[in-house]
């Protein structure tokens, strides 16, 4: 028994010591990746687990962020993060295209956090769980303890992806590059853990398939209803999109979203507006966009989105590059702001093309979906409404949080199992 923890006239015993190692800082948790794995660490923190929580973050971020990190694990341990930012972080990052692993997962390497895993590790924790493939680069070859690797996304598909959508043939030669290298690190990847958590039945499909991987697990995709509570979308022809605005796939689906279907929608609608909501957007993206088109904004870093999503008329997912599941959308559905998406862009997700959300992937198609949204007052709200109830019912994020759970008792189950078979 490693610990205990008092909820009011509930004592909670933590009967396993799980170790998790995330290669980023989670906080704040502003994408994706960190929404679902810090839902997925407040879960285990009030399980029978008692978790330890291994990630890089500055002395500054453990004090600002005190609560948060509280919030996900019964103890933090950290290293100090390499410098990403800056003129020298753009240089590391060209000079690492000559690196054997993908620049992605080279940038996770860093020598502190290895030496701080491997301490971690040699404590025998009961379960060790491991964010992302890239997370792997901090662990030694062969990993001791009952293993977990949670995949977010199949990575060499995203990079696959931006192979096929760039633009030019320099950018195509460093994509068919990078997406070798991806490949194989992937496959050699997943291959050294005990069980592999997918967060769809699609990309579990794939590792086992491809990758040839025999322990693969999906969860749910989970939303927390409690916070994203329900709005009616308003009369404005407002129109937005939100997502961390420092990825590349975010930034392609923008810049074909305004050059490719904005002008489309304006025809049709000229007092739409559009609100691009997310960290970090490129100064030369905006100001191309700014430059033409006025009835654009971004907001860069927003510490609630709520403010900014509710009421919209339409939430827009154009991206034509990615992976996984969109969690985004949930949260937009829960807000009940009626999504319009490529294939890709609710890929994995179990929704119904005109019931739960509009698909749509080219350009007139984007528009005519958007457009009906602005115009027709019913159907805005008839997808807004069935949307909301298909989220509040089906995908809570503590269920996501329970099935998480129990995935890694059942690898903790079934190590000790081999254990005795060889005994």
């Amino acid at each position: 028994m490693s610990g205990r923890r008092q909820h009011g006239a509930l004592r909670v015993t933590s009967d396993y010591r799980l170790t998790f190692v995330s290669p980023r800082f989670l906080f704040p948790a502003d994408s994706g990746g960190k929404i679902r794995t810090t839902q997925i660490l407040r879960g285990l923190r009030d399980s029978v687990f008692d978790v330890t929580l291994l990630m890089p973050l500055t002395e500054r971020e453990r004090i600002d962020f005190a609560p948060e990190i509280d919030s996900v694990c019964n103890r933090l341990v950290f290293w100090q993060p390499s410098n990403r930012d800056g003129l020298l972080g753009n240089v590391r990052r060209i000079l690492q295209l000559a690196n054997r692993y993908p620049v992605a997962v080279a940038e996770d390497k860093n020598r502190d956090g290895a030496a701080t895993v491997k301490k971690a590790l040699d404590e025998n924790p009961d379960v060790a769980v491991f964010d992302f493939p890239h997370s792997a680069v901090l662990a030694t070859q062969r990993i001791e303890s009952p293993s977990v690797l949670f995949t977010h996304n199949i990575e060499s598909e995203i990079f696959r992806r931006h192979l096929e959508v760039a633009a030019s043939p320099a950018m195509k030669m460093i994509w068919r590059s990078q997406y070798r290298k991806m490949s194989r690190f992937e496959k050699r990847t997943l291959k050294r853990f005990d069980t592999v958590i997918a967060v769809s039945d699609r990309d579990c499909t794939f590792f086992e398939r491809q990758w040839d991987i025999e322990q693969c697990r999906s969860i749910p995709t989970g939303v927390d209803t409690e916070f994203f509570t329900y709005v009616a979308p308003a009369e404005e022809p407002q129109v937005v999109f939100c997502g961390s605005m420092d990825w590349m796939a975010n930034i392609d689906a923008i810049e074909f979203f305004h050059d490719r279907i904005w002008p489309l929608i304006r025809a049709d609608v000229p007092k739409a507006r559009m609100r691009v909501i997310g960290r970090s957007p490129p100064d030369n993206l905006v100001r191309r966009i700014g430059s033409k088109s006025a009835d654009w904004q971004f907001t860069g870093y927003v510490d609630d989105v709520r403010d900014h999503v509710c009421g919209a008329a339409a939430f827009v997912i154009p991206l034509r590059v990615g992976g996984g599941t969109r969690i985004k959308a949930f949260e937009a559905m829960a807000m009940g702001t009626p999504v319009v998406s490529t294939t890709i862009g609710v890929e994995g997700l179990p929704i119904v093309d005109g019931q739960h959300y509009l698909n749509a992937d080219e350009p007139a198609e984007f528009a005519r979906s958007i457009v009906s949204l602005l115009e027709d007052r019913s159907r805005r709200l008839r997808i807004s409404e069935a949307a909301r109830d298909f989220v509040a019912t089906e995908y809570g994020f503590r269920k996501a949080a329970q099935v998480f759970e129990q995935i890694c008792l059942d690898t903790v189950k079934n190590r000790r199992n081999d254990v005795t078979k060889q005994l």
